[in-house]
């Protein structure tokens, strides 16, 4: 079965060609020329992938991002301009999987892609749901259910979220390098940002020690993280 690709692109000249050799390339293909109909289409199309430019009428890129990754990890590669430097950092910081410069060769954007599909492929064992339940403290971990609480409460992570913080409860009470989470989360091709990490890491916070006032998950400078209880 074809692998489905989401075009969000605004310029028609570009969708189109996109489109065209997607196809050619034997990828299932559909447009979208502003941010919010993309939006509802990446949402409820089962994409393998989507392509997202920046600049879209209706809904910014940025914003179309923001509210894809609270509900899902599909691979998101960002269209981007030649100038656009924060764009590009802001994308890759709100959990885009990658970005291109406008105008891009072909040959690298297919490249692109079919990287992104691959990892998707292959996702490190620590991203399958399976295995004892974990805790520190009042925060749990059930493998089996896919499910995070602290003290009762349900905690809504994304599955990248899920298996980083899956790898910190593995491992509770042991510093783990950025490389070393890089390598058992994003699996040992990711050739993206090294602070994506980092970013996860805030996300995690946000959501579990920010929201419960707790301090769990715990920064060793110079090296990398750690989960421990409260002392």
């Amino acid at each position: 079965m074809a692998e489905k690709i989401l075009v969000v692109e605004d310029e028609e000249k570009i969708a189109r060609f996109l489109e065209l050799e997607l196809k050619y390339e034997g990828y299932e293909v559909e447009k979208a020329a502003d941010g919010r109909q993309g939006l509802e289409l990446a949402e409820t199309g089962g994409y393998d992938l989507v392509l997202l430019d920046i600049l879209l009428p209706g809904l910014s890129g940025l914003e179309v991002l923001r509210r894809l990754r609270k509900a899902t990890d599909v691979p998101i590669i960002m269209l981007t301009a030649k100038d656009a430097v924060m764009d590009k950092v802001t994308g890759l910081d709100m959990g885009a999987d990658d970005y291109i410069t406008k105008p891009f060769a072909i040959e690298e954007l297919l490249a692109r892609i079919r990287l992104c599909l691959r990892k998707r492929e292959t996702e490190p064992v620590s991203e399958q749901k399976t295995g004892t339940d974990l805790s520190c403290g009042a925060l749990s971990l059930s493998p089996e259910r896919y499910e995070v609480r602290y003290d009762g409460t349900t905690i809504s992570l994304t599955s990248r979220e899920f298996s980083l913080l899956q790898i910190l409860l593995e491992n509770k009470n042991i510093v783990l390098g950025r490389d070393t989470l890089l390598t058992k989360v994003w699996g040992y091709d990711y050739v993206g940002e090294t602070n994506v990490v980092d970013v996860y890491i805030r996300y995690l916070r946000a959501k579990i020690d920010d929201r419960f006032a707790v301090k769990l998950i715990q920064t060793i400078r110079g090296v990398g993280y750690v989960i421990r209880d409260e002392v």
